[in-house]
This record gives structure tokens, sequence and C-alpha cells, in this order.
């Protein structure tokens, strides 16, 4: 599981990547958590089988390496963890979801 703290250090760590499963249109309603990459949960396993050079071009970063820090964050965590387990059927060793996602986050920021 990922902290409220290590989401907040992401902008800090190049190398991690925070991404964020709601929709769109909840992020609209809510706003996004700094640093992370939306990609709505029935997206993910697409965008993450995409070629690197396809899942560059459409997100703006660099392909996850299959070693790298993933953290998934939702609204209140169930789908985070639904995302960390995609991701680690689909071979990334380090998913893990933010538990809190954006219900701690909120509540922290404020």
């Amino acid at each position: 599981m990922a902290t409220y703290e290590e989401v907040k250090g992401i902008p800090n760590h190049p190398d991690k990547y925070l991404f964020d499963v709601r929709n769109e249109s909840e992020l609209k309603e809510t706003g996004v958590l700094p640093a992370s990459i939306n990609i709505p949960l029935t997206e993910l396993e697409k965008a993450l089988n995409l070629p690197d050079e396809v899942f560059a071009q459409t997100y703006g970063r660099e392909k996850p390496a299959v070693d790298a820090v993933l953290i998934f964050s939702c609204k209140a965590g169930g789908r985070a963890a639904r995302a960390a387990n995609l991701a680690s059927t689909l071979g990334f060793t380090n998913a893990k979801a933010y538990a809190g996602s954006w219900t701690e986050w909120q509540a922290k920021q404020s």
C-alpha cells in the first residue's frame, strides 16, 4: 500500500508513477492529484499494453518499466486496489494502491 506521504512526494520522484484511475468526469468534480496520469480503470489494461512510443505520445510520459514503482489512486481505494492487482498480473512488480486515495488526499489538504 502507498501512503499519503509517498503520494505527496511523487512530484519529487520522477522514477515513480502515480495513476489516477477515476473517470474524467470525477476529476472535473474534485480536482487531480499532483503529477498524476489519468487512465480510467476501464482503459488501464489497454494502456499498460501499449507499445512504448504510443504510451509516451498518449500520456506524455515514458511507459513505466516492469520494475518501476506504480501507485494507483481512485476516489476511495477500491478501484486503486483492482488497478494494482491488474498491473501485477501484467508483470509490473512494484504496483501498489493508495488506499486512502482522493478521499484521504482531500481531507489532508484542507
